[in-house]
């Protein structure tokens, strides 16, 4: 099953899930603020050939707060990884995780390509 982390506030996540929707892409929908991606979700992830700059929410407010464009360029990977996993308002969404690989935000042709949907 795929893994689908959303915020159910988020327009993004509306329009991804409607997408899925769409293709009959069955996924396992979670809230994102209250179930944070897994560690191992999120390594995957950069493993996947996502930056890691990419997996942080950087418009959100809790990045602003956090002062997070300045401390960012220090954060260790595995620092990166716990803020993460701790604070599901700081991860970009929507997240999904599969066994393929791991998307992050959402752009349509990308999500098309991902899922051989051209």
């Amino acid at each position: 099953m795929l893994r689908y982390y959303s915020y159910s506030a988020c327009g993004t996540c509306r329009k991804a899930k409607k997408w899925l929707t769409e293709r009959s892409i069955n996924v396992e929908e979670i809230a994102i603020r209250d179930i944070p991606p897994a560690p191992e979700e999120l390594r995957f992830a950069l493993d996947s050939g996502i930056e890691l700059k990419s997996l942080f929410n950087r418009s959100g407010k809790d990045y602003r707060e956090l002062g997070m464009k300045d401390r960012l360029p220090h954060l260790s990977v595995d620092d990166a990884i716990s803020l993460l996993h701790s604070k599901g308002n700081l991860v970009k969404r929507p997240f999904l995780v599969s066994p393929k690989g791991a998307l992050v935000g959402f752009k349509e042709d990308a999500w098309a390509l991902f899922f051989d949907c051209n």
